[in-house]
């Protein structure tokens, strides 16, 4: 009973895994560029769809490294062609263009794809079990776990203890400031968008071999993910990190304890909690156009 109660929040964990690898992208963009991006969970869906595409002929192993980088590159053209254009306008705007930007790409990936579920296999290198005692666990499950952390840790020292990650740090608490030193915010955003969407990418790819692959994935992951990200907080690295863990260990906690149907409402209840005691979430930092 001990086994498979762990054995559930360990699955719940995983959700808040992947809900990570989206919220960060969210985050990143919203706070540097200030745009409200509905669109980043077709790009989940993108990475996903690739990793079907490529799979037969680069392996898994191939598609992990590929497809996200497809992805990001992606997302340049669409921060160039697009998003640069709303970066001072009114939040609302570039909610309505994500917005008709996320079923333009969910219609494609239909028309493309077709409406029924795809699946892919978990390669063969990565399945089985891993035994500690009396506990199991999928080694491709704890696999994901490993590159999730890896890519935290990374994004951390990108962002903490390099120049690129100073100048984004202070591009998100005032971007009027770093202007002022001389320093264009233009390329900067690039990278950050073509990183957090690139995230997408890859938490599609991940999520590939054990989830069900359909155009509407990425309008299904979106709304956690944003939850994540007002939980943890706006501008707030390990905030949408401790908020992704806790989401996930919230919800498998509930379905451990008997009650599934209850395991999405409990981290929406979360949220609301989070809005009415502390609006600007758990480690939310004051950013001064925001104010």
């Amino acid at each position: 009973m001990l086994t498979l109660f762990i054995q559930q929040i360990l699955n719940g964990l995983l959700d808040g895994v992947y809900y990570l690898l989206i919220a960060i992208g969210l985050s990143l963009i919203f706070s540097l560029g200030g745009i409200v991006n509905l669109a980043h969970g077709a790009f989940y869906a993108i990475g996903a769809y690739l990793t079907v595409v490529l799979g037969p002929h680069i392996g898994f192993g191939g598609a992990l490294v590929v497809s996200p980088v497809l992805v990001a590159i992606l997302g340049i053209i669409f921060e160039r062609g697009l998003f640069q254009r709303f970066y001072r306008a009114d939040p609302i705007l570039s909610l309505l263009l994500t917005f008709g930007l996320a079923m333009v790409a969910e219609q494609t990936l239909r028309m493309i794809f077709g409406a029924p579920p795809l699946s892919y296999s978990i390669p063969s290198w990565l399945r089985g079990q891993i035994f500690l005692g009396d506990f199991i666990y999928s080694k491709y499950r704890a696999m994901l776990l490993l590159v999730a952390a890896l890519c935290v840790v990374g994004l951390w020292f990108l962002l903490q203890k390099t120049a690129f990650g100073r100048v984004v740090r202070a591009g998100v608490q005032n971007p009027d400031m770093v202007g002022a030193l001389g320093i264009s915010l233009k390329p900067y955003m690039m990278s950050v968008a073509a990183l957090g969407i690139g995230l997408a990418g890859l938490a599609g790819v991940l999520l590939a071999p054990i989830y069900s692959i359909h155009p509407a994935m990425g309008q299904e992951i979106i709304t956690p993910a944003f939850v994540v990200v007002v939980i943890g907080g706006l501008g707030s690295f390990w905030g949408v990190v401790v908020a992704a863990l806790l989401v996930g260990l919230v919800k498998g906690t509930t379905i451990a304890l008997g009650y599934p149907q209850w395991s999405i409402t409990v981290i929406y209840f979360m949220m609301l909690l989070v809005l009415l005691f502390r609006p600007r979430g758990l480690f939310g930092e004051r950013i001064q156009r925001f104010e």
